[in-house]
Formats: structure tokens, sequence, C-alpha cells
């Protein structure tokens, strides 16, 4: 099968999955509306989106669920009108792709207990947090001390258990800055919509290269709004992770960084060298 045969048929996929995103159609409908065997258009679909057909359907959903919130849909309307069976499906979509649950968004960490730790990395050391859905929070404290990041992390979950485990910390740590096999992680954050939409668009900058606020702010829907966007960076819970350090000011210079500009030149200059190794 040629390269323009593959081009048409995840085009018409691709097309075919946003007319039809409200009934949440199986990978088999898929595969038989394209007329390939589900296993082949599976590969086939991520060789060409860079995603699966469940994950594209998922952002899909997503996007129309934050949508009708934002409209100020109830939850359960929400839930029914963007082609889900219910609250309880919502939930587990947001926690799949948001990190946040609707019932979430307003809460600050009660009833969480979340572990948290000091260790080395690249760029001196660090302070990481964790849940049993993900790390909540990264923090570096070259420059401002252990003290500083455990307020942050306070300031970002106020109501959270905190329980000190310097050993998995230290062991997270190094799953996390190891470059030539690191391992999937799990990220829970919180956040508002904006803020969870400007964190998204920062994983969409590459390793390497910069951007400028403004740009970031287009590239996160919100065309003009360079300083609110600016604000959104720095409320960033996972530095590194969410790559808030490639953001530079319209001058070129470095601008500021939660951090301190020291950590964050390490970080770019960490980046160049990796890059071009």
């Amino acid at each position: 099968m040629t390269s323009n045969r593959h081009y048409e048929l995840i085009a018409r996929a691709l097309h075919w999955l946003c007319e039809n995103q409200q009934t949440q159609p199986s990978l088999d409908e898929l595969a038989s509306h394209i007329g390939l065997s589900p296993h082949y258009t599976q590969r086939l679909f991520q060789e060409w989106a860079g995603v699966t057909p469940k994950q594209f359907l998922k952002y899909l959903t997503k996007a129309q669920a934050l949508e009708r919130l934002r409209r100020g849909g109830t939850v359960l309307d929400t839930a029914l009108s963007s082609g889900l069976s219910g609250p309880g499906r919502l939930h587990d979509l947001m926690i799949t792709t948001q990190a946040i649950t609707p019932g979430e968004a307003k809460r600050k960490g009660l009833g969480v207990e979340m572990s948290f730790g000091h260790g080395m990395t690249p760029f001196g050391e660090a302070m990481l947090a964790w849940t049993e859905k993900g790390v909540c929070f990264l923090g570096f404290c070259l420059e401002h001390g252990k003290e500083h990041s455990q307020s942050q992390l306070v300031h970002q979950w106020p109501d959270a258990d905190l329980l000190e485990d310097t050993k998995q910390a230290c062991s997270k740590l190094a799953e996390i800055f190891e470059v030539d096999q690191r391992k999937e992680l799990k990220i829970w954050l919180r956040g508002s919509p904006f803020q969870l939409q400007v964190w998204e668009a920062l994983l969409n900058i590459p390793a390497g290269t910069h951007c400028t606020y403004g740009q970031l702010a287009t590239i996160s829907g919100h065309v003009g709004a360079s300083r609110a966007t600016g604000s959104a960076v720095g409320r960033n819970p996972v530095s590194w992770l969410i790559p808030c350090h490639r953001v530079i000011n319209s001058l070129g210079t470095l601008g500021g960084y939660r951090w301190g500009s020291n950590t964050k030149q390490a970080m770019i200059g960490f980046e160049a060298s990796t890059a071009s190794a």
C-alpha cells in the first residue's frame, strides 16, 4: 500500500472520528469504515497521526467537555452531551487527559495523601511530591533553598496530608533524569482550564528550542493573552517535566524563572548539549 493511500485512509479516519465523536466509536467500527483490520488500523493511525485512535477520540471529547463546562453546563449534562455514559465516565476521562476531575477543580488537596522528598538532579537539589495518581510537584532548590520549594508545594496543595519519603524521592528523581532510558511517568496536575491549556501547549515545544510568551499564547489558543500566559507558565507545578524553561521573553533574553535564572540557564544548556550529542 503506497504512502499516498495511507495518507488518504488516515485522513478519512480522522474526519470520521470527528463526525462521530458523540457515539464514541470503537476501533473495530473505525477499521470497518476504512476497510482495514483493527490491528492494521491501529498501527497505521499511530504512525501517521502520532497517537492512537482512542487517544485522538479522548482529546476530541475532552475539548468538547471543557467547552461545555466553561459555558456553564452541569456535570451530568456535559457528560451526556459529550457522548459519555454519565458523570462517572467524565471523571475517568478527565483524570486520563487533564489529570483533574470536575469535582476536584476547586479543591486544594483536602483528603489527599501526598509523599514528598528531596534529592539530587543535574540542576542541584530538587523537591519532588507525588500521590498514587502521579507526580504533582517538582521544584528546584539551588538558588532559593529547600524552604522556598516546600512553601510552594504547600501553597499549591494547602490541605494535603504530607509525608516525607526521601528514599523514594531520590529513586523517582533518578528515573526522571535518566536520559537514556526514561520510563513513562504519570503527572497529576491541579490548575484552572486556562493553566492546563498553557501547560499542555508547553509540552509541544521540542527540546532545544524556545518560544516567546506571545507565541505560547497563540499555541495554547489564547492569542494576545501574553501576560496571563506568562502567569500560567510561572505557576507550572512540575518544572522540567512540563518545560516552562523553554519560554523566553520577546527580546530574546531568558526572562524570569520560578526557580532562578541560573537554574533556567543550566536547563537550556543541558538540553542543547544533549540534543547535539
